[in-house]
């Protein structure tokens, strides 16, 4: 039997932070003494450690709803938590890819750029497309061309080009609408093709960071569903001791 500060004391927390995930539901309900402390057992120690462990790999939120899904015997909702985030990490690896394969033609100066705006029309016959599917990608959040203050038409200044070529680009190499939509999100939040382009050695090591946390996570959840398996399936009522 563990008190909150046995629990606590192996990750550098406080004894408030385990009663907390007790409350959030991440740990499962702790026994109870007569004078109303509470009681800790391995459970929650493997719990605890498996909590810890979806938190670099998932986020926050994800590895409550991870732990509280199996403390609810939910296994297969906790399991669709977890294929869901590896399924977010590949989408970031493939937009990472896909800025990298891209960032090229970016960064290059192309004389053929126009020094003066440009109406959708001669964008798109530029690109070799519709004016309509512009306007698509507008939709999808890709493009946002400012419109002229007297026709109120949309033109194209030298950044709303580059997205168009950008998004040309990546449209051809069979990425999805949203997906485009992030990588252009990413040019912009960086504060241009230069600096996004100085970020990516960083951006890939924070997805192979990620990547391995999933393993650790991974494991420590494993241990704890087959922990619970165990127990759950005892006759003889005995516990298998797992050392702090």
């Amino acid at each position: 039997m563990y008190r909150p500060v046995d629990l606590a004391r192996e990750h550098g927390l406080t004894a408030q932070a385990v009663r907390n995930y007790e409350d959030r539901g991440v740990l499962p309900p702790a026994e109870r003494t007569a004078s109303g402390y509470r009681i800790y057992s391995d459970l929650h120690a493997i719990a605890l450690r498996a909590y810890l462990a979806q938190v670099p790999a998932h986020g926050y939120a994800t590895g409550g709803e991870i732990l509280r899904a199996v403390n609810n015997n939910a296994v297969d909702d906790a399991l669709r938590a977890v294929d869901r985030s590896h399924v977010q990490l590949l989408r970031d690896r493939e937009t990472l890819d896909a800025v990298g394969a891209a960032i090229g033609l970016l960064v290059t100066p192309r004389d053929d750029r126009p020094d003066r705006p440009l109406p959708v029309s001669a964008v798109a016959h530029r690109l070799g497309v519709n004016p309509a599917t512009l306007r698509k990608w507008e939709r999808a959040g890709i493009l946002r061309p400012e419109r002229d203050r007297v026709s109120r038409h949309r033109v194209y200044r030298a950044d709303d080009l580059r997205d168009a070529e950008l998004a040309h680009l990546l449209r051809r190499g069979g990425y999805l609408l949203d997906h485009i939509a992030t990588v252009l999100d990413q040019v912009r939040t960086a504060g241009g093709v230069d600096a996004l382009a100085a970020s990516l050695a960083g951006w890939r090591e924070r997805l192979v960071d990620r990547g391995r946390a999933m393993l650790t996570a991974a494991g420590r959840l494993d241990e704890y569903l087959r922990f619970r398996e165990v127990n759950s399936t005892a006759t003889d009522g005995s516990r298998v001791r797992v050392p702090l």
